[in-house]
């Protein structure tokens, strides 16, 4: 046993592990809850339409669920390096670790997982996040991160996006941040206004929003491609580098933008091409065509049923007697 009882001095307390991010959680269950209700519903549909409802329902909740949802992730980049380094200041001591780069949209996440985790007396199991969204401070987040005493490779890899960082990469990741946040915000509310649409029902130019939509999606990831192309500081330890890539985030946003695309093209071109196909999958109501139809239709005066002609074809000479008197 050691003068500190087994752990490194200057660094008391436990393990700051980041605590669990309920915000997708909750975004996850208010859509599957909204599915959920569709689907109760879905017996009281008729006709061959349940199906498609069903299919737009899905579609919709799936894309808002998507675009909502990715304002949060922080997997947008990833990337993992297995290295020998030390653990925590002023000691010399190595260990066998796993250290990870999360970058989102509202900052850096940095894992540090031991090979075993039970290491040195400790548990090394870290997930500490350091935000740069416009109500936070990064630089701020870092300076906590070294009075909390927190492991060297996880103060070297944050190190690196500081504004004091000569690497110059905070400003160019945060900026392309926000303005592709700005743009899944914008295509959030553009999604609305297509569903809105769709339901009035206004089919063109839901399909208009849909392209909208598909857009601002694929800006959002040129605005971040943006920050990922600049060049950065190698991240280094020892021999390893920890080398990052497009998350599961990216790649979601892409493949989201480009059916949205499909859709609204396809709403457009069956608009113009093959519209009565288009309002069966809306399930639009035939009634209301035939009652338009009728309603166009000019009202022609009835033609006298035959009895009643009968009753008139009368002999003239019968209907009326004229007499005459000579005065």
């Amino acid at each position: 046993m050691t003068l500190w009882n087994g752990s490194f001095p200057f660094y008391p307390g436990a393990n700051a592990c980041f605590p669990f991010d309920t915000t997708r959680a909750v975004i996850v269950s208010i859509f599957l809850s909204m599915l959920a209700t569709f689907i109760i519903i879905l017996p009281g549909i008729r006709g061959r339409g349940r199906l498609f409802w069903f299919l737009r329902v899905v579609m919709g909740l799936f894309v808002g669920a998507v675009v909502l949802t990715i304002q949060f992730t922080r997997d947008w980049e990833t990337g993992w390096v297995t290295a020998n380094t030390s653990y925590k200041s002023f000691s010399h001591a190595l260990v066998n670790v796993d250290i990870g780069l999360h970058i989102g949209l509202t900052g850096v996440n940095v894992t540090l997982v031991g090979n075993p985790v039970h290491q040195l007396n400790e548990t090394i199991n870290y997930n500490e996040h350091f935000a740069w969204s416009f109500a936070a401070d990064y630089d701020h987040s870092y300076d906590e991160g070294l009075s909390k005493g927190l492991p060297s490779p996880i103060l070297y890899v944050a190190e690196k996006f500081t504004s004091q960082s000569p690497c110059g990469t905070h400003r160019q990741y945060r900026i392309s941040s926000h303005y592709a946040s700005l743009t899944l915000w914008m295509a959030f509310c553009t999604w609305l206004v297509s569903i809105l649409l769709f339901s009035m029902p206004i089919l063109l130019y839901g399909g208009y929003m849909l392209l909208l939509t598909a857009a601002l999606m694929l800006f959002s990831l040129l605005f971040f491609f943006t920050a990922r192309s600049t060049a950065k500081c190698p991240i280094r330890f020892g021999t390893a580098a920890l080398k990052t890539d497009y998350g599961g985030s990216f790649w979601l946003t892409l493949a989201t933008g480009l059916l949205c695309l499909l859709l609204g093209l396809g709403v457009i071109i069956f608009n113009s091409v093959q519209p009565e196909k288009l309002k069966l999958v809306f399930n639009l109501d035939e009634g209301k065509g035939e009652e338009e139809e009728g309603r166009d239709k000019p009202y022609l005066p009835a033609e006298p049923s035959s009895s009643a002609q009968d009753m008139l074809m009368v002999p003239l000479g019968e209907l009326c007697e004229v007499t005459t008197t000579q005065q």
